[in-house]
C-alpha cells in the first residue's frame, strides 16, 4: 500500500468536524439539567415580560390624567423593551449553562473520553462552543418573541401598543440574543479556565452583576470610564435609537463585545492545549 493511500485512510478514519459537532449536540440535548435550564430561561423571560407589561399598564392607569396622556404618547417607546426585559436573568442562566457544560467534562472525567476520541482538543471545544452559542441565540429569539406575544393582550387592556415587527423591536430582539450568546460563550470559557462549576459561575456573576454595580458605586473617573467597557454596558449603545452622551458609539460597543468573546475563548483554548486533562 502506498504512503498516499495510508495517509488518506488515516485522515478518513479521524473524527471529522461535523461528526464531533453532532456528538456535542447529542450530549447537549440529552442532559436533563440542560433541558431544565433551557426551559427555565424561556419561562423566566415570558413571565418577566408579563409582569413588566402589567406594571407598565398599572403605572399608566394610576397616573394623573396629564401623566397618563404623556405615557400614552410614549406608548411605543415604553413598551418596545418589554419582550427583552428578562435578559438579565437569561444571561445568568445560559451563562451558567455554558460554565457547567465545560466544567462538568473535567469534574466527571468525561474530558478524557472526549479528547481521546478527538485528540485535537480545539475541535471538540469549538464544536461545543458553536452548539452553546447557537442554542443560546435561538432560545433567546424564540423566548423574546413569545414574551412579546404574551405581553400584547396585557398591554391592550391598558390601551398600550406594542409592535413586534417594528425595526426597533427587531433590533432589540437580535442584539439581545447575540449578547446572550456571547455571555454563554464567556461562561463556557470560564468553565474551561477554572475547571470548577462553582468557581466558574461565581466568576460569571462577578463580571456581569457585581462589577457593573461596584463600578457605579465607587467614586472616581477611572471606574466611571471603565464601566463603559464592561460587556453589560454594550447593550445600550447597540440598541439606542440615537447616541447617548457619555456612552460608547455603536461600532465601539460592537468591538468591545466582540473582544469579550475572543479574549476568553483564546485564553481557554491556550490553557486547554497546555494543561493536562
Amino acid at each position: 500500500m502506498s504512503t498516499a493511500t495510508v495517509e488518506r485512510n488515516s485522515v478518513g478514519l479521524g473524527p471529522a468536524f461535523h461528526r464531533v459537532l453532532n456528538s456535542e449536540f447529542i450530549k447537549f440535548r440529552t442532559l436533563m439539567s440542560t433541558l431544565i435550564l433551557l426551559a427555565s430561561t424561556a419561562l423566566v423571560m415570558v413571565g418577566f415580560a408579563a409582569l413588566t407589561a402589567w406594571g407598565t399598564g398599572a403605572e399608566k392607569a394610576s397616573a394623573d390624567p396629564e401623566t397618563a396622556a404623556a405615557l400614552a404618547a410614549q406608548g411605543a417607546s415604553l413598551t418596545v423593551g418589554i419582550p427583552t426585559s428578562g435578559i438579565a436573568f437569561a444571561q445568568l442562566i445560559l451563562g451558567s449553562l455554558g460554565v457547567l457544560l465545560m466544567s462538568s467534562e473535567f469534574t466527571t472525567g468525561m474530558a478524557r473520553s472526549t479528547f481521546a476520541a478527538a485528540p485535537k482538543r480545539m475541535v471538540p471545544f469549538l464544536a461545543k462552543l458553536i452548539v452553546v452559542m447557537v442554542s443560546a441565540f435561538l432560545l433567546t429569539v424564540i423566548s423574546s418573541y413569545l414574551a412579546g406575544l404574551v405581553a400584547l393582550p396585557i398591554l391592550g387592556n391598558y390601551d398600550l401598543k406594542l409592535d413586534l415587527s417594528s425595526s426597533q423591536s427587531v433590533k432589540l430582539l437580535i442584539v439581545n440574543s447575540i449578547y446572550v450568546a456571547v455571555v454563554a460563550a464567556i461562561g463556557m470559557s470560564l468553565g474551561t479556565i477554572v475547571r470548577n462549576s462553582a468557581g466558574g459561575i461565581m466568576s460569571l456573576v462577578g463580571l456581569f452583576f457585581v462589577a457593573p454595580l461596584a463600578f457605579q458605586l465607587i467614586p472616581g473617573s477611572f471606574f466611571k470610564e471603565a464601566n463603559k467597557y464592561l460587556p453589560t454596558s454594550t447593550i445600550g449603545p447597540l440598541t439606542a435609537v440615537e447616541h447617548v452622551p457619555n456612552t460608547l458609539e455603536a461600532w465601539q460597543a460592537a468591538l468591545v463585545l466582540g473582544a469579550w468573546v475572543v479574549v476568553p475563548v483564546a485564553l481557554a483554548l491556550a490553557l486547554l492545549q497546555k494543561r493536562d486533562i
